[in-house]
Parts: C-alpha cells; structure tokens; sequence
C-alpha cells in the first residue's frame, strides 16, 4: 500500500513502525520524570500506568519492556476513541500513525477539539496536515524558539507535518 492509499480507519491500526517511532521521540526512562510541561512521566511517554493510576515521582523504576507494554496498553485505549471520532475519515497508514502520534502526546481532547479533526471531516487533508503546525505550545511556552527548552515538540509537529504532507 502506497503511502498516499487511503483507507477506512476501522480497519487501520498503529504500527511496528508507530511504537518504533514513539519510543525514538519520547525516550525511554526507568524511573519516573517531569516532562516539559511539568508533568511526570515514566517509561515511553507514560503519564499514567495501564490501571488508569498517575505516575508518582515516587514510583520504582520500569524496564524497557514494561514501558513498552505500558504505551500499547495506552495507545490500544487511545485508539478506540481516536477511531470512533474519525468516522467516515479514511486516511493512509503514514497519516494514522501521525495523528494518533498527536494524540498520544497531546491528549484525546485537544485531538477532539483540533482544527485537525474537523479539516479531516471536511475531507481538507492537506489544511488538516497544516493544522499540526498550530500545536508548538507546552505550559504557554513557544516552542517553536529553541531557547524555551522545548524545541523537540516542535521538531516532532515538523516531522507529524512532513508525513502527513507525504501521503497528500
């Protein structure tokens, strides 16, 4: 299937190459962190175990594999509401990835509020794409300016863009 091959997202799903991607942006951390946004964070990105219960700065540390159970049990959650909002959307597999990527890193409800869902529901997948762009902000900080400390959830929005600009 060509990148730019559109198909119905009920039958899409995240790929080896999304969960290799994640764990590339997020990073791996045995024990527990704060993110840029100040939130703590441990594993692959995990702001929450798969019991729905927050990390704690106190929490012992994870292995490798656990925090890679923890994200798919994570991303299998996000996945069934990602989908259910993209009803009637289809979208090649480069493009499902990159959006449920944003959904993973910014949440289920700033994906349902996003000027991404609705240019995607409008059928406008290149302004949808652009839509990505918007989202440079953590904790009020630009992170478009590399002094903020944040320039990697830039730099990840211009990777989500290029992909999803790839498959349109």
């Amino acid at each position: 299937m060509s990148n730019k091959t559109k198909i119905s997202v009920a039958i899409l799903a995240a790929s080896a190459a999304f969960f290799t991607s994640l764990e590339i942006h997020e990073g791996y951390s045995a024990k527990p962190y704060k993110d840029t946004g100040g939130v703590v964070t441990q594993g692959i990105g995990s702001t929450t175990k798969p019991d729905g219960t927050k990390i704690k700065m106190s929490d012992p540390p994870i292995s490798r594999k656990t925090a890679l159970e923890w994200a798919k049990a994570h991303v299998s959650k996000d996945e069934v509401v990602f989908r259910k909002s993209l009803d009637g959307v289809k979208l090649s597999q480069v493009e499902y990835n990159s959006y449920l990527d944003f959904v993973y890193n910014f949440g289920q409800s700033n994906w349902n509020n996003s000027s991404m869902l609705k240019n995607l529901r409008a059928g406008k997948y290149v302004d949808a794409c652009k839509s990505l762009l918007k989202w440079r902000y953590v904790a009020g900080k630009d992170c478009s300016i590399r002094k903020n400390n944040c320039y990697g959830v830039y730099t990840r929005q211009l990777e989500r863009y290029k992909q999803c600009m790839s498959a349109n």
